[in-house]
């Protein structure tokens, strides 16, 4: 059966592996908060750079004619552990966008045919509404919804509606869904105060220019937004927001961990609402617990690698604190 997908528009994603070599979740090395610092801290030509070599790091996306078209933007990475091999042995063929179709065949931009196509899935993305609301509180445009923190309505008289999970990290959602419910609860019994409509007006405006500064105008991109940064936003109010720096004097080990390590959700259930007494506990042993299926057969561990690790850490923690600081004298 030949079956043609489309899996997204003519700006396309990277495509990443989910592994490392060392079997650490490429994901997890991913969104941690070094790396959500070096983002914001280099220049944005030389964070495509970057951006693009580690998206390469795996396997070639040229070689497999898997590279974005717009690949001067932001793309969210697509994780896929089998793509590169099924290309390489002929199950799957990476084409052009279609030009038209007849009734068994399609034909592609660079004039190729596809014959005898029996199934055509469309995956391309999706549209969202709101029938059921009066556009006086949300109103859909260009796939768009002006909500406040991309989750309320920031013209309603009182906070009586939020909106969770309409949002496209670059990262996993079930998280940002789950801190945008913590914040919406914390409104709701009157923890939390929103601002005045104006304010959130602005801060909507702010945010579709960021947007479109980091991933253009592509309707597939309407809903994109950073990871660490909103979940940081998000838990600021409950003081669930982790603070490296005091914490670094109260537990550095902790603390080490959850700047060089994989932002997980149990970073902000350390302290304030939600508070888990387990969340410490869980941080420090995320790693051992996530490669432990792996390890059929345990190879003794040399004690010197880690304490070299831990040491290298420090001091590359206290070199981009020091490049920092300087770089901030000369703006």
């Amino acid at each position: 059966m030949a079956i043609l997908v489309f899996l997204s528009t003519r700006g396309g994603s990277w495509v990443m592996s989910r592994v490392y070599d060392d079997g650490y979740p490429w994901d997890a090395v991913f969104h941690t908060r070094l790396s959500n610092l070096i983002r914001n801290t280099l220049p944005w030509p030389l964070l495509k750079w970057v951006y693009e070599q580690k998206m390469n790091q795996w396997f070639n996306h040229e070689n497999y004619g898997l590279v974005p078209q717009n690949r001067t933007l932001m793309k969210e990475p697509v994780f896929n552990d089998d793509l590169p091999s099924r290309i390489l042995c002929g199950s799957v063929m990476v084409k052009p966008i279609v030009k038209e179709f007849t009734e068994t065949s399609a034909i592609f931009e660079d004039g190729t045919v596809g014959e005898n196509v029996d199934v055509v899935i469309f995956a391309t993305g999706y549209s969202f509404s709101f029938p059921f609301l009066e556009e006086s509180i949300i109103k859909v445009e260009n796939n768009q919804a002006p909500l406040y923190k991309h989750v309320f309505p920031p013209k309603l008289e009182k906070p009586t509606l939020a909106v969770i999970g309409l949002i496209q990290p670059l990262g996993p959602i079930m998280p940002t869904a789950e801190l945008q419910a913590r914040w919406a609860t914390r409104v709701f019994k009157g923890l939390s105060e929103l601002p005045s409509e104006s304010t959130m007006l602005t801060d909507i405006v702010k945010r579709k220019e960021k947007r479109i500064e980091w991933f253009g105008t592509s309707r597939s991109q309407t809903l994109q937004t950073e990871y660490i940064d909103y979940l940081d936003e998000l838990a600021e109010g409950s003081g669930a927001r982790p603070r490296i720096l005091p914490l670094l004097l109260k537990d550095p080990k902790l603390a080490l961990t959850i700047f060089f390590g994989p932002c997980s959700p149990f970073q902000f259930r350390l302290t304030g609402l939600g508070k888990w007494d387990g969340a410490r506990n869980a941080i420090l042993t995320q790693q051992a617990r996530i490669i432990k299926p792996t390890k059929t057969r345990v190879v003794r561990d040399s004690s010197n690698h880690s304490l070299v690790s831990h040491w290298f850490q420090i001091l590359s923690l206290l070199a981009l604190l020091a490049a920092i600081f300087v770089s901030l004298q000369y703006l």
